[in-house]
């Protein structure tokens, strides 16, 4: 499945490479399009949505970017699209749990054996299911991309074992899944904005933080970390979201074509996750940092079972067992 998807990314990336975007027709529709830039592999990705769009409508459609300099919260930009002043957007995992419980599932640290597991997870039943609900919250789903496995930088000594974590100070996203399940294996968690998360490192206020290695890198902090495990504990999901009010003014063609682009940026996310996540290791070790690249994962699920009883209380029963068990 792995090189399945690698190759119609590939093949996606080199259709809109050689082919020029179509010139715009006379009455070409612009929609504004949302996203974190400090994220470069959704903004690349999400380039390809717009020139995939472009192509699929013979320009009818030009998807607008937020200007390269901006940043603007990801709640904020889901509130956006809710209200129509965004049409469209990129949006990584931390604010989707907040919207569709179910997809919180995905975040359960060591649920998945790797990106690969998750995918197939994710593109099957559970995964389409949870695009479905978002119409419930006043947003259409319209495909699942990647932000990256998620991987743990701190200050004071190596991490192979839960034990490792004891005493270790480690701020997370506001995520109660990921929260409950770094508490069972022995980390002393916090929440904090991603804004704060630098400085805090820097003062020593916290040791440690759990990111995707591009998400690590693009905010330098290499400069103020020692260590980085590659722990590969949560596979973080991102999601191609649409404003109904957009989305329901278009042709039953049009949507299938906005459908079709999504796909295409959503595996185009994902070989660049992977790509990404290669170059930043490369880059932080010869910064300096300390990379662990083995740990005890027997022993982090064997912790985590702990943690069992208080997911099976949030989400349906039964999911969190089929969603681990799915190949």
């Amino acid at each position: 499945m792995r090189r399945r998807h690698l190759m119609i990314a590939a093949s996606a990336a080199a259709l809109l490479r050689a082919g020029a975007t179509p010139a715009f027709a006379q009455n070409t529709r612009t929609l504004k399009m949302g996203y974190s830039v400090q994220n470069p592999q959704i903004e690349a990705a999400a380039k390809v949505f717009g020139e995939a769009v472009a192509i699929r409508t013979d320009g009818r459609f030009r998807v607008e970017s937020p200007p390269s300099r901006s940043l603007v919260a990801e709640s904020e930009v889901v509130r956006n699209i809710q209200s129509g002043t965004v049409d469209i957007g990129f949006i990584t995992s931390a604010p989707l749990a907040n919207i569709v419980l179910e997809v919180g599932v995905f975040g359960i640290p060591f649920i998945f054996e790797d990106a690969i597991h998750a995918r197939g997870v994710i593109d099957g039943p559970v995964g389409l299911a949870c695009l479905e609900k978002f119409r419930n919250k006043n947003l259409i789903g319209l495909a699942w991309g990647e932000n990256g496995m998620r991987q743990i930088t701190n200050s004071k000594r190596p991490i192979r074992t839960p034990d490792d974590f004891k005493d270790l100070k480690l701020v997370l996203p506001q995520s109660a899944v990921m929260m409950i399940g770094l508490e069972a294996v022995g980390a002393n968690v916090s929440a904090l904005p991603f804004a704060e998360l630098f400085e805090a490192l820097r003062t020593g206020r916290f040791d440690g933080q759990d990111n995707p290695i591009v998400t690590a890198q693009a905010a330098n902090l290499w400069q103020v970390q020692k260590y980085l495990t590659l722990t590969n504990h949560v596979y973080d999901p991102a999601a191609i979201l649409m404003s109904p009010s957009a989305y329901d003014s278009l042709s039953e063609r049009d949507q299938m074509a906005f459908k079709d682009a999504a796909k295409f940026a959503g595996l185009a996310s994902r070989r660049s996750a992977e790509e990404a996540q290669a170059a930043g290791v490369a880059a932080m070790r010869q910064a300096g940092l300390q990379v662990i690249d083995a740990i005890d994962r027997a022993a982090f699920v064997a912790a985590m079972a702990s943690a069992t009883r208080k997911y099976d209380e949030l989400f349906t029963p039964g999911l969190v067992g089929w969603v681990s068990n799915a190949s």
